[in-house]
Formats: structure tokens, sequence, C-alpha cells
């Protein structure tokens, strides 16, 4: 007999208040429905969740090899809370390689990929009540914000900035801040900080710290840097300690193999700053037990050290995903100069492009008015058999037209297939 789990108490009872009132995902639930098409047998141009599809982009064949020797050397124990000594030492080595940055071993963590570290860097540095402010659109600082109890600023930045905020967007929001949370290249819209605007948002939050007495507690900026490795062209990827060597005592950086590799799966994350704000995060960590698996841990070490093989792959794996949001964004800016409503930002990094589709108040083909972003992404994923993820999702107030496609789990025929689709569907609105 099945168990019934009905109970007479209000459902909001059942939970905390913090549960009660967290709000899902919107992107695993646009992702939801999107698979249960494809078990439908629909093809679909999914350009929804910002994960890699191992079809199109395998992790590096020399890493998976390292990973088989792990767990054949017998590496499945516990790995320290604050991640294998190997894995941190070979963090710091590419750091100074690649970012010229020298960081001390007991400024380096590892944890399950880069979402534990965010929550405990959140967790580490912010109290109930105090204030957080971040870019929107941007990715889940809404929710951590929420699960702590913290007060959200979200300074809402427009395409003109591509999407980044500048120190003037930023200045007024400052003075009470505990935590500034920044990304670069961008989640959602693939864009990234130049030198001269993050050094300008640098310059803000030194001079609030200099303002700031020896009791009050200094603001922080996280820096979400996992994406890096992935900039396109002329972009170059910047950070806050490189800018302005005085931030390093106030920068907590986010990163990882997740999107650098291709290896979201593998949950290997890695973060540095402030070496007593990182033995904190580090409790947190052990304490719920957010580690990343010992094998992997030691195959990324030992990966991250062979610089031939990490620079093929990375070689390879960028020509790989800029071919696809290249392809992309030229078939959008063929369409907009035919007349479409359409729009879309040059890529600059990530695994997303910015999009717009200016459909809102036009007909479908049968009569109904498009009025909102969902409609719109509803109407798409029905009439061109694309699904794509509104700005919405990201914290970004009001049905703009503006939407984030991710490229990590599609091919160049794909999307070739695809951009026909999406055109002729266009062509049917009045």
């Amino acid at each position: 007999m099945p168990l019934d789990f009905a109970t007479h108490h209000s459902e909001d009872l059942l939970v905390s208040t913090m549960a009660a009132g967290l709000k899902g995902s919107e992107i695993l639930k646009i992702a939801g429905e999107v698979r249960e098409l494809k078990a439908q047998g629909r093809t679909l141009l999914d350009l929804t969740v910002g994960d890699f599809s191992s079809k199109q982009f395998r992790i590096p064949a020399r890493l998976e090899e390292l990973i088989a020797e792990a767990y054949s050397n017998g590496e499945s124990n516990y790995p320290p809370s604050n991640g294998m000594p190997e894995l941190r030492e070979a963090v710091r080595r590419l750091l100074a390689r690649e970012l010229n940055l020298d960081y001390p071993l007991p400024a380096v963590i590892v944890a399950g990929g880069a979402r534990p570290l965010i929550y405990a860097t959140y967790r580490a540095i912010v109290n109930p009540g105090e204030t957080v402010v971040y870019p929107v659109p941007s990715w889940n600082n809404n929710h951590y914000c929420h699960k702590l109890g913290a007060k959200s600023v979200a300074v809402p930045v427009g395409p003109e900035q591509h999407f980044l905020p500048s120190a003037k967007d930023l200045a007024p929001h400052l003075a009470s801040a505990r935590l500034l949370a920044l990304c670069s290249p961008l989640n959602p819209t693939g864009t990234a900080f130049s030198a001269e605007a993050l050094g300008e948002i640098c310059d803000l939050v030194l001079a609030e710290n200099a303002r700031r007495g020896p009791t009050e507690r200094p603001l922080y900026v996280m820096y979400d840097q996992v994406y890096w490795m992935l900039t396109f062209g002329k972009v170059r990827h910047v950070n806050p300690v490189s800018l302005r060597p005085a931030m390093a005592p106030f920068t907590v950086f986010v990163d990882g193999a997740s999107k650098s590799l291709a290896a979201t799966g593998l949950r290997v994350g890695w973060g540095f700053g402030p070496p007593r704000v990182i033995q904190r995060m580090s409790d947190i960590i052990g304490h719920v037990g957010a580690w990343a698996p010992r094998p992997e841990q030691v195959a990324t070490a030992r990966f991250l050290d062979d610089t031939s093989a990490l620079s093929t792959f990375r070689n390879g794996f960028l020509a790989d995903v800029r071919a696809r949001l290249d392809m992309l964004h030229a078939g959008f800016q063929r369409m907009k100069a035919a007349g479409l409503p359409v729009d879309s930002i040059e890529p600059m990094g990530a695994i997303y492009l910015t999009l717009k589709l200016n459909a809102h108040g036009s007909t479908t083909a049968d009569g109904t008015v498009l009025r909102t972003n969902d409609e719109v992404r509803r109407w798409l994923l029905d009439a061109a058999s694309c699904a794509l993820v509104p700005f919405q999702a990201f914290a970004f107030a009001g049905d703009t037209g503006w939407f984030r496609a991710s490229v990590g789990a599609v091919s160049t025929a794909d999307i070739e297939d695809g951009l026909p689709r999406i055109e002729a569907a266009l062509r049917t609105l009045r």
C-alpha cells in the first residue's frame, strides 16, 4: 500500500521559512520541459542549460586516463575538507603561470564545483540582514541572498554596457554593503569586463574600505571567473587583484574545472582569497561534506601541471565553442539585416549568446498575441523547436525580449538546421 504523507498542517508549516520561500531554478524548470519533449521524439535546438553534452564536448582524453588511474590506485576515501594538497598546489601554479597571481597555499580551497564555493563565500562573509550588491542579469545571487536572509540590492544593467555594471552604477549602493558579487565572463550574457571598467569598480571598493574604520566590517568582492579560460578574439580576461593588488584582502575568487575543461559532472571547483576567509569557508564546506571526489582531485592536479595537454585541449575546445557562438550570432544578424525583429550581442566569452526577440505585441499564425518573454519562449519552442532561457531566470525584471542561448549541448549542424526554422517562424508573425 502506498504511504500517505498528508497532514492537517498548512504546507508552509512543514518546512523552514527559508525553504518555503525559496524559488526553484527557472532554468532547470525549462530544461525539464525540453527533456520531456525530447523523450517524446521531438528534434529541438536546445539552447537552455549552461552545461556540456559529452556527445559534443568531452573532457580532455588525458584527464579521463588520469581519473581511471586514480581509481585504480585506490584513491577512494575522504579528501581533506579544503582539498587535496597536490591539487591546491597545482592551482597555485596555474594562477602564477596564467594570471601572474602568487597566492599562498592556505589561500586556496577545493570543493565540489563552484556552487559550494559561492555558498560558502556568502555564508563566511554575510550575516542575516547585511547587504549584498549584484548586477542583474546574473546567476543565482538572488537565491543565495534569500538562503542567508541577506538584503538584496539588484542593480539593473542594460545592453548598452553589455549587461556589465560600471562604477557609476554601483557607487550609490556600496556604503552599506558587505558583499559585491561580480562575474566575468558573465552568465547569462557571455560578456566580459574591460580592464578600465573593472579597475574603476575596484577603486570604489578600496575607497569604501579605506573610509570604514577598524571596527567596521569590510566590503568584500566575490569574483566568479569560472569561465575565464573561455574568452574570444581580442577579449582578455581581467580580475580585481591583477588590476589592483590592494584588492587581495577583499576579494574571494570562485573558479574551477567545470567550464574550463567541459567537466561539469566531475564536480571539481576551486577558490582562493584571504586565508582567514578561506579557512572559514573550508570549515563550512567540511560540515556539509561538499568535497570534490578524491580521484577527480588527484587527476585534475596532474592534468593542470601537464601544460602541453592543457594547452592542446584549451585551443581545440575554445575553437569549437567559438564556432558555435559565431554561427548563431551570424545567423541572427542575418535575420536582423533582413528586417526580422531580432538582435544579438557579439560573443566575448563563456558558452552563451545574448539574443533579443522583439516579438512582444506580435500576433502568431493562430491569432495569439505575444505579450511576455515566457509567451515568446513558448511560442518559439512550438513554432521553431528552439529552446531559450529568458533573462527573468537571472533576476532581470521586465519583458524586454532578452534571452540566453547556451551552445554547450548543440553541434554546428544543429545550429545550421535550427536557424532556418527560427527565421521561418519569425516570418509568420504579424
